[in-house]
């Protein structure tokens, strides 16, 4: 390592100020700090010496998100082989789903780094961190069979609407990831809806359906996959949500490191389960009569819950708001699972809603605690 850091050393003057790179000193910087933790200290006020820095943050959020899209890799190679009657390897289905999960995945990088970067040179600044982690997040949460233009395109509005005109990283009110999504979903709907796109080469193959639990839940009431399949992860469905296993994998290393909040995490889950066993008194359809607890494996309900949901910029920010917003979160989902059809993923918009109602959240906790601490004064006089 100390040959990198001489070699970087004696780079770092071309692009610094004087220099002849100078105006290319946001991106050095932003490669320099990848590699390095900055040597920079706070000159006044209190602080905290720490090897964490946002960039080692983002890098342990990438961690987590891994086992699940290992599995993502490989349930893409499985249920096309599946689909095709043929029989299949560990490491074969691996293969495929690297191959076709790979050029989704260099294609919302390219896209977002080169952004962020244009965006940093261009105001002087150094560039976000951000990125590293929703430039995965995008991939995860498409399908597979999704043109990798259209990535491009949702990645594009997502950073410059989603992000870059709130100010960048930490100032966005939506998270960039789900915006990406939103985008295809109303531009594009046909590409990330329906029954083929979810397995790799399903729209080549006559008559086969490859319909996701939730769009049968809704039709029917009812899924032909077992629990255990949800559970584990072995249907169709978008890259990196299938595997509720897998993503709890992630979480746990998420609360171990303390990157995300446990309290927004399990309330999302104990809203989604609590509107569940609501519409199970009502009852009123077979989509309300089935298990409350099936809501959490199925879709992306538990991805938007460990990832999505513990977003720090757009979630709530007080402890109890963090309660509040996860419940919400968890209840508005299944609510508009079960009321709207046309939206059978309710995760999504509900993230999204939650995102622009946080503020609002925060600021009621902050109001109620300054008039009960007004009160307590006033009767200690």
């Amino acid at each position: 390592m100390s040959g990198l850091r001489n070699m970087v050393d004696k780079m770092k003057p071309t692009f610094s100020k004087g220099g002849k790179l100078s105006f290319l000193g946001s991106t050095f910087e932003a490669f320099e700090t990848f590699l390095f933790v900055p040597d920079t200290t706070t000159s006044k006020g209190s602080h905290i010496r720490d090897c964490n820095d946002m960039k080692r943050v983002m890098i342990t959020v990438v961690i987590a998100l891994l086992p699940a899209l290992c599995f993502g890799l490989y349930n893409t190679g499985l249920q096309h082989y599946a689909m095709l009657g043929e029989e299949s390897s560990f490491w074969g289905n691996l293969w495929f789903g690297l191959l076709k999960t790979l050029p989704i995945i260099v294609a919302s990088y390219v896209t977002g780094l080169a952004i962020e970067f244009g965006f940093a040179q261009a105001r002087g600044h150094e560039v976000n961190e951000g990125f590293l982690v929703t430039g995965l997040l995008i991939p995860m949460i498409m399908p597979v069979d999704i043109p990798v233009w259209m990535v491009v395109l949702a990645t594009a509005f997502a950073v410059v609407i989603g992000k870059e005109v709130f100010g960048g990283t930490g100032m966005n009110v939506w998270n960039p990831a789900l915006v990406a999504r939103v985008f295809v979903f109303f531009a594009y709907t046909p590409s990330i809806s329906g029954e083929t796109v979810w397995v790799a080469g399903a729209d080549k193959v006559d008559g086969f359906s490859g319909a996701t639990a939730l769009a049968q839940l809704a039709d029917s009431g009812a899924m032909s996959y077992s629990n255990l399949d949800a559970f584990l992860g072995f249907m169709p469905g978008c890259i990196g949500e299938t595997s509720t296993l897998a993503i709890l994998i992630g979480a746990a290393i998420l609360l171990f490191t303390g990157v995300a909040s446990w309290r927004t995490m399990l309330s999302v889950f104990a809203g989604g389960l609590l509107m569940g066993l609501v519409f199970n008194l009502i009852g009123a359809t077979p989509y309300m009569q089935i298990p409350a607890w099936q809501h959490l494996i199925v879709g992306g309900f538990a991805f938007g819950a460990v990832f999505m949901a513990t977003d720090p910029v757009t979630s709530a920010q007080t402890e109890t708001g963090k309660y509040i917003y996860g419940l919400l979160t968890g209840a508005v989902a299944v609510l508009i699972r079960v009321v709207n059809p046309a939206y059978p993923e309710g995760m999504m918009l509900s993230i999204l809603f939650m995102n622009a109602l946080a503020p609002l959240i925060d600021y009621c906790v902050v109001e109620a605690n300054i008039r009960r601490r007004k009160n307590r004064v006033k009767l200690a006089k």
